[in-house]
């Protein structure tokens, strides 16, 4: 290696992940930490760390200055930017190579001739690659944009043309939407790219979203390691992804593939990179490029048998790659079926709004690739992206891998904050995702996944759990103890805006909650997965409590509940008639409303950013604006009202 140190401008699991493998190669690793993460998992994963300043990414992740700076007080010789802040940063990965330091990573002219999505379309279409029909021209007008969009036509994909990672981007299905999603995609370009310039393209309402991996050297030669399907998306970013594509064919396949090299060949591309395309009916068309490493990149390093990071730093070295594109290719079509999920902090029955918290417990599953920065007592909080980690499943086939990966999130237990994790289990069984019926509308198609009330089976287990207890404090190290004798304990148990109460009757081995019958050999612990028979089919439990709140998760349900004997009342979780308040932890970006303003429904009175994504808060039905209590800046908390309306009709 012509370097021995490299500094990893990044944080959570990629940084981690990128962590080993500079390790296995020798290398010193050198973590940067921002004020909210001085303690995080990264920064213990690393063999030094640098501080490099607040807590939001404008002042410390997202700050070439202070990154150069850590780079230079740490002695490191390369930097590895990871995915997303500035992995796909022409300016950034310039002024590494001109302080003395090798950036892990294409040069700075190929990042600037894919970043803009717009040159990027013009090229792709020079080349020969298909396109969608679309309009990427200079003037960013709103009457331009109504033009073009009658000639283009309806259903139409607003775009940021420094984009990526689903910021920016708006679907528009009639004129009368347009004028709203260009000013809302424009103000999240801006913020999150520092270029509000935006394109237009004819929207494939259920193509697949199928990409092509791409790994290149400085000695000219570039291959294609394979296909990932990543079409399950929610708000265009990707939580489920797979390799191979379950219906490409082996002539498409090589098809795309070329396609790829021929457009990183034609940029100078050097490094790991990804060309996305939608496929629909047989016909693919380019999306975009991504001069960087994937998220899902996992899935194919255990299809292809090959580690990308390693490569991209063996790269960055000055390595040739050793692998010819045919034996690439065997290699991967002969690699079984790999499927990764994305762990993320957010609220599947609530449209996936991201949420924070604390992590009260997390159990990690054994039997899968888990890449995650997670410890109980992390904090989870607004500033950055809401991915936890990933679970990355590899089988022979892709029922199988799908089984595997599904049972393991079953085993997995991240309590404090809520998560999808149940939600994807679900998905992994789906029938239509079993049978390969997947495209970009799937999560839409399949509204009946996100929601999963508590059974009978978990109401009754939270109440043993709860009157089974020693004490209200429920010691971390033992939560069990053996009654002689039979009673009937009262419980009084909330979930959501349901409330229940009842008596458990019988001891800590053996009771029964209404018509359920619970046997438990063992005493509970909070520190394992626990046994537990109801009605004779046994069940693996796990559980943690803090204060009043329990988290109960068993055979992969979940549920939170609140053990209302030990509170003074139940709060009412909904806000009342007539105010808007915060879905989520994050910083006001937009006020729009003004006391006395009248509004339509759905009219938009207020942003939040939150988790790098700006979310609208608008008017739930028409009326005049009481009173707005958030300013552009201020940081709020999930629950505040922000706004008051006072809805027409209403006295």
């Amino acid at each position: 290696m012509s370097f021995t140190s490299l500094l990893i401008a990044n944080r959570g699991e990629i940084a981690i992940r990128i962590a080993r493998a500079a390790r296995a190669l020798g290398l010193r690793a050198i973590a940067v930490y921002s004020d909210a993460d001085r303690d995080a998992p990264h920064v213990l994963a690393c063999d030094d760390a640098v501080a490099i300043g607040g807590a939001q990414p404008a002042d410390s992740y997202l700050r070439i200055d202070k990154l150069l700076d850590a780079a230079r007080a740490s002695g490191a010789q390369a930097v590895h930017p990871g995915y997303g802040f500035l992995a796909e940063n022409a300016a950034f990965a310039q002024a590494v190579i001109d302080a003395g330091l090798i950036f892990v990573g294409p040069p700075p002219a190929a990042i600037a001739a894919m970043g803009d999505k717009a040159a990027a379309r013009g090229r792709a279409a020079a080349l020969g690659v298909p396109v969608l029909p679309g309009y990427d021209g200079a003037a960013q007008d709103d009457a331009t944009f109504a033009r073009e969009a009658q000639r283009i036509g309806y259903p139409l994909m607003i775009k940021a043309v420094a984009g990526g990672g689903g910021r920016g981007m708006r679907l528009v299905h009639e004129p009368a939407q347009l004028a709203a999603a260009l000013a809302q995609a424009r103000s999240e370009a801006g913020a999150a790219f520092g270029d509000d310039r935006l394109l237009a393209e004819r929207a494939l309402l259920a193509p697949r979203h199928v990409e092509i991996q791409l790994l290149a050297d400085a000695h000219g030669r570039c291959v294609f390691l394979g296909e990932r399907d990543c079409s399950i998306q929610r708000r265009h970013q990707k939580i489920v992804e797979e390799a191979p594509c379950p219906v490409l064919t082996a002539a498409l396949r090589r098809t795309m593939g070329e396609a790829a090299v021929r457009l990183a060949r034609a940029i100078g591309y050097v490094g790991a990179g990804t060309v996305e395309f939608l496929y629909e009916d047989g016909e693919f068309y380019f999306m975009e490029m991504n001069t960087r490493l994937q998220v899902e990149h996992p899935v194919t390093e255990a299809v292809a048998g090959v580690d990308l990071v390693q490569w991209q730093l063996r790269v960055a070295a000055g390595e040739p790659l050793p692998l010819a594109q045919d034996e690439l290719l065997a290699r991967f079509e002969a690699g079984g079926h790999a499927i990764e999920v994305r762990l993320c902090a957010e609220e599947p029955a609530a449209d996936f709004m991201p949420r924070v918290g604390r992590i009260v417990r997390f159990v990690p599953p054994e039997d899968v690739r888990f890449d995650h920065a997670l410890r109980a007592e992390l904090a989870v909080t607004p500033f950055y992206d809401a991915l936890l980690g990933k679970l990355i499943a590899h089988a022979p086939t892709r029922a199988a891998a799908a089984q595997r990966l599904a049972a393991a999130l079953d085993r997995t237990a991240v309590f404090g904050v809520p998560t999808n994790r149940a939600y994807l289990a679900r998905v992994l069984r789906e029938a239509d995702f079993l049978a390969g019926r997947v495209s970009t509308a799937y999560v839409a198609a399949h509204p009946q996944l996100r929601q999963s009330p508590a059974s009978e089976r978990l109401w009754a287990l939270a109440a043993f759990v709860a009157t089974r207890a020693s004490d209200t404090d429920w010691p971390a190290d033992w939560l069990g103890f053996a009654s002689t004798g039979v009673r009937a304990t009262p419980y009084r148990l909330a979930c959501g805006e349901q409330e229940r109460s009842g008596t458990v009757e019988g001891d800590a081995r053996r009771a029964r909650v209404g018509a359920i019958d619970i046997a438990c050999p063992q005493p509970l612990r909070s520190d394992r997965w626990n046994r537990v028979w109801l009605d004779g089919r046994g069940s693996a439990v796990y559980f943690a409590r803090a204060g009043a709140r329990m988290w109960l998760q068993a055979d992969g349900e979940e549920a939170v509940f609140d053990d209302c004997s030990l509170r003074a009342a139940h709060r009412a979780s909904v806000a009342g008639a007539g105010t808007i308040v915060a879905s989520m932890h994050g910083r006001v970006v937009q006020v729009a409303a003004q006391p006395g303003q009248r509004v339509a429904a759905g009219a938009v009175l207020l942003t939040l950013e939150a988790m790098k994504m700006e979310h609208a808060l608008t008017a739930p039905a028409a009326g005049v604006v009481r009173a707005v209590h958030g300013r552009v800046g201020e940081q709020v908390a999930a629950g505040r009202v922000l706004v008051e309306l006072q809805f027409e009709g209403d006295a």
